[in-house]
Order: structure tokens, then C-alpha cells, then sequence
């Protein structure tokens, strides 16, 4: 839905009123839309491109040199009228006549249409190019009668490109229509979006399912399959586009350019899981990308979907596709040659050389590989309940980052114990997975107290006792150092240095390890549980203050947690106590 409306039959008058007014050095209102904000040169075509709103970045955020000189912005998904692409058209022609831009859609073609009746009786050369990039829409003997989607954005570049070169309105509609007729675009929706206003949305997709072919007006697609992963949707957006590749046989030789574009609602991290796929397959294909584009360019308000546009280069293609563009919401600054070389490698993380490690401190570290594998399944048996202490004054995140984490300890741990790591080595691996793999916060802590406690063990001997209780206080005293907590903070810390402070006494009284751990994680779950009767203090959720009351903190219930663990598995591995 729109949350921040005035009225809603205004809100597309009051937006462009906003965005004229946000971006003076591009643009200046007209009746019904924008013109550049400086004169067109004389005699140079005008590149007037437009729609109904809802679409943002198309059609205004695309007004400025290299690209249009103006867009009349109709209504929500409305054609602009006669009479707005008439007067952005005059505000913006200068001598060189008007090249009409827009996606074929009925309105459009009867309202742009009628604009250019008007300008020819005054005596204005007006081309028109209807845009109809939409596989979905029509077949592809119909190429010129299907929809105009995201496909917009690489038409109107183009030919504003060449418009910038020095093209007349011959020439830029020749180049307008080459650019048409080698794109071709494919979409899919999750859902529909909603009219500023309304109380529901257009239409909804059924739950497991996606609408194939969807248009960017509100409309539902054609039918509905299935859904798909991000490598799924990929591979079926790009089947589709790729069906009326051309051939490979002349100007056209595999090169390029890719527009993923989000409708709204799938945002930058989910279209570039997508691309990634895309890229792929491309390659794999024997195809070159040239440029490539992912983000929102075409929208239709908040709708969840996204389509997938390919334009087939050739040479001139490519060079009006590479062209420098500055406009509000595109921008392409000219090429310029590399003043450095080219980088030929970067780190890769697993790959530095492992030491050399005694027999006895890879035996140990055979046992710390377990030791962290038990850890692993001690989080994911607790996830769930670890989210949910979370999510009561956090993000909800700690019960998957501790799985993450752990998970991650416990794949490096053993892969560098493969390689012959002795226990200082295993446990510094562990440490930079942990911090790696769970992120936030906790990720980096525990990294931190487990690469804390590896550099106390050698790979040159095996690991006593002593050190493991030096190793624990080590990686407690990193947590501290690191994260600047202290107790009463309603932290981690909170549990951990209580434990600190048993398992040293009990040890040096009793030197019985397994059960000075057991001891002290007794001591850290009390600690754990009295959290609850405090207001954070420290990290994300200080900023909900009274509502962590009555709840302990996550952090230092993990680690009661875990360490109890801990004494389970050293009571029951021999030679430990």
C-alpha cells in the first residue's frame, strides 16, 4: 500500500510536483510533466518519452542530456492526455522535431497519437516509437504489436544517445526502432500492487504460486505456474528471451546487455541473487554482457515481481548503449582508460598454506574438530528458541546466526584438520567461519573468543588441561575487549564472565576440567536467567529499553547454553578430567 498521500486523487500531480522540485539542475515542470532544464539545441531532435506515474524511474527520472528532453507523466497507469504531450512537446522542441517515446498501450497510442496530429499541423516533424519488448504479449511474427515493459529504458537510451551524437530525427528514429526491434523482455509477479489509497491490492497471486507474464499497469500475467527459486525464475526469464535470439551469423555476434529490473517490491540483494544466475548462464551460452543494468527502472508502484530484458548489439547498438547519460535516475559517465592494471588475483580465504603441526597437536585437533561439530548441533537443536528470546527486544536473528556460526566453525575446523592443522590452527580456521558465516554482532564476539583461545594451543604439542582453561578465558576476555561490555549490560557478558571466574577457581582447587566447566556453566545460566530482570544497556535492542524486561538475553543464554554443552562433551571424552 501508499502510506504517505495527500489526497489520492493528487498523488501523482504532487509527486512530480516533489520530484521537479528535488532535482532543478535536470529538470523543470511543464504542464503535465518535465522538460530539461536547459534549451534544446537548435535543430536537435526532442526525445519526448512518457506514460502514466507509478512507473518511477520511467518516464521523468529519465529527462536530462544523453537521454530525453522531456516526459508528460499521465495519472496512475493513465496515459498522459493530448494535451500534456503536446505542451511538454513544445516546451521541449526547438527547430529539430519530436521523437514520441512510449510503450504500446492503447492510451498511449491514441493520446501520443493525437499530440502529434496537433504538432503537424503546426508544422512540427513528429516520429512516433512505440516500444514492444514484451515476449508474453504477442508472438514473435507480432514483435511491433506487443507491450512496452522495461524494455523502455534501453529504446529511449539509445536513441537519445544517438540524438546526443548528432542524429536527425530521421536517423533517431531509425536507431529508436533498431533498438525495438533487437529487445525483447520477459516478467513475472508475486503479487499486485496497490492504487495510492485503496485498501487492496489489484489482484494477489496464490500462495506457492507466480504469474508469468505480467504487464506493468496492474495486470495479473497470462497464467500462473508454480514458484520458483531465484535460479528457477532465472533460468525461465532467460529461456524465454533467449527463444528469439538472432542469429549469430553477421552484425549481432552474442553481444549483450541485460536490464533486470524490479517492479517495486523484489528489491537490489533479491534481483542480484537473480543476476548471478543470469550471468551464468550467459556465459555458459558463449554469450558477452555489455553494461548491465539491475535495479528499478521500470516499477508499477509496489508490485512483487520483476522482468528480465536482453537487447541483442551490434556495433552501433553497443556504442549508443555505452554513451554517457546524466539524468536523475540514470547515469553513465563517458569511458575512460584504466590508469592502473588491470588486478590479476585476490585472497581467497582457506587457501593460505597450513603449518606444520605435531603428531600430538593434531590428535588434539581431531578432538577440537568434534568439540565444534558438537557445538553445531547444540545450536541448531536451539534455534528456534534462541530466535524467539530475540525477537523480543532484537531483529530475531540470533538463533540462525548461532546455527550459522557454528555450522561454519565446524566445516573449516575440519577441513584444516584434513590438511594436517594442529589445535591452534584448527581453532584460528573456526574462528575467522564463525565471524564469516553468522555475521551481526555474536559472529564476530565468537569469532573473536575462539581466535582468542587457538592462539593460546601450539601446533607443535598437544593440549593440556591448563590450557584449555587458559584458552576459555582467553576467548571470554576477547569478548569483553572487543565488544567494551560490562556486566549489567544485558549482554553475553553477563553469563561469560561469571563463568570465567568459577571454572579458574574450581580448576585450580580441584584440577577436575570437565567438572569445573560443568560448575561454571551452572554458574552462567543463573546468570543467564537473572538478565531478565534488567533493561539493556548495550547493542541493538537498548534502543527497546523496558520491553527486554521479564526476558534473559539471548546472547548469554546461547552461551550458558553452549557451555553446559561444552561440560556434557568433556565428561564424556576420555582423558579430559
Amino acid at each position: 500500500m501508499t502510506y504517505l498521500l495527500n489526497d489520492p486523487a493528487d498523488f501523482a500531480v504532487d509527486a512530480l510536483r516533489g520530484y521537479a522540485a528535488a532535482h532543478p539542475a535536470h529538470v523543470m515542470p511543464a504542464h503535465g510533466g518535465v522538460v530539461r532544464s536547459t534549451e534544446t539545441p537548435e535543430n536537435q531532435p526532442a526525445l519526448v518519452i512518457g506514460g502514466g506515474s507509478g512507473h518511477y524511474p520511467a518516464f521523468a527520472g529519465w529527462v536530462g542530456p544523453g537521454l530525453a528532453h522531456g516526459a508528460p507523466c499521465g495519472n496512475i497507469f493513465s496515459s498522459p492526455s493530448a494535451s500534456q504531450v503536446y505542451s511538454v512537446s513544445r516546451s521541449a522542441e526547438n527547430g529539430g522535431g519530436v521523437l514520441l517515446g512510449f510503450g504500446n498501450y492503447a492510451g498511449d497510442v491514441l493520446h501520443f497519437g493525437q499530440a502529434a496530429e496537433k504538432l503537424r499541423a503546426e508544422g512540427v516533424d513528429v516520429r512516433i516509437i512505440k516500444v514492444s519488448d514484451d515476449i508474453a504479449s504477442g508472438p514473435a511474427e507480432s514483435h511491433r504489436d506487443r507491450r512496452g515493459i522495461a524494455g523502455d529504458l534501453i529504446v529511449f537510451k539509445i536513441a537519445g544517445a544517438a540524438i546526443a551524437a548528432g542524429a536527425d530525427l530521421d536517423e533517431a528514429e531509425r536507431v529508436a526502432w533498431k533498438a525495438n526491434d533487437a529487445t525483447r523482455s520477459f516478467g513475472v509477479a508475486f503479487d499486485g500492487c496497490t492504487l495510492p489509497g485503496a485498501g487492496e491490492a489489484l489482484f494477489h497471486v496464490p500462495d506457492g504460486q507466480m504469474a508469468i507474464g505480467l504487464g506493468i499497469h496492474g495486470e495479473p500475467g497470462i497464467r500462473e505456474v508454480p514458484m520458483g527459486t531465484a535460479s528457477e525464475v532465472a533460468d525461465l526469464l532467460l529461456t524465454g528471451v533467449l527463444e528469439e535470439e538472432p542469429e549469430r551469423n553477421g552484425p549481432y555476434s552474442g553481444r549483450v546487455s541485460v536490464v533486470l529490473n524490479g517492479l517495486g517490491t523484489v528489491k537490489y540483494e533479491e534481483l542480484f541473487v537473480v543476476y548471478g544466475r543470469v550471468a551464468e548462464r550467459l556465459s555458459e551460452k558463449g554469450f558477452t554482457v555489455v553494461a548491465p543494468e539491475i535495479g528499478e527502472h521500470v516499477t508499477s508502484l509496489n508490485m512483487a515481481g520483476l522482468s528480465l530484458s536482453i537487447v541483442f548489439l551490434d556495433d552501433e547498438l553497443e556504442q549508443y548503449w555505452l554513451a554517457p547519460a546524466d539524468t536523475p535516475a540514470f547515469r553513465r559517465s563517458a569511458a575512460q582508460e584504466p590508469s592502473a592494471p588491470p588486478r590479476t588475483g585476490v585472497h581467497v580465504p582457506g587457501e593460505d598454506p597450513i603449518p606444520e603441526a605435531a603428531e600430538e597437536s593434531r590428535a588434539s585437533a581431531a578432538g577440537i574438530v568434534q568439540l565444534l561439530e558438537m557445538l553445531r548441533d547444540t545450536a541448531a537443536e536451539h534455534e528456534e528458541h534462541f530466535g524467539r528470546l530475540d525477537a523480543v527486544a532484537g531483529d530475531g536473528d540470533h538463533g540462525q546466526g548461532m546455527t550459522y556460526g557454528t555450522r561454519g566453525a565446524a566445516k573449516a575446523g575440519s577441513e584444516a584438520a584434513a590438511k594436517g592443522a594442529g589445535a591452534r590452527t584448527v581453532l584460528l580456521h573456526a574462528g575467522d567461519a564463525w565471524a564469516e558465516e553468522a555475521g551481526g554482532t555474536s559472529g564476530a564476539l565468537w569469532g573473536a573468543a575462539l581466535t582468542a583461545a587457538g592462539s593460546v594451543f601450539d601446533d607443535t604439542r598437544a593440549v593440556a588441561a591448563p590450557e584449555i582453561v587458559q584458552a576459555l578465558a582467553a576467548g571470554i576476555d576477547a569478548v569483553v575487549r572487543l565488544g567494551g561490555a560490562r556486566p549489567g549490560d544485558k549482554t553475553m557478558v553477563d553469563a561469560a564472565l561469571p563463568f570465567r571466574d568459577v571454572i579458574a577457581a574450581e580448576f585450580a582447587s580441584t584440577g577436575d576440567l570437565a567438572g569445573s566447566v560443568k560448575k561454571a556453566a551452572a554458574a552462567a545460566q543463573e546468570a543467564a536467567k537473572a538478565t531478565a530482570d534488567i533493561t539493556s544497556r548495550l547493542g541493538r535492542s537498548r534502543i527497546l529499553g523496558e520491553k527486554s524486561l521479564g526476558t534473559p538475553d539471548p546472547g548469554a543464554h546461547s552461551f550458558s547454553v553452549l557451555m553446559d554443552a561444552l561440560g556434557n562433551f568433556l565428561s564424556s571424552s576420555p582423558g579430559t578430567s
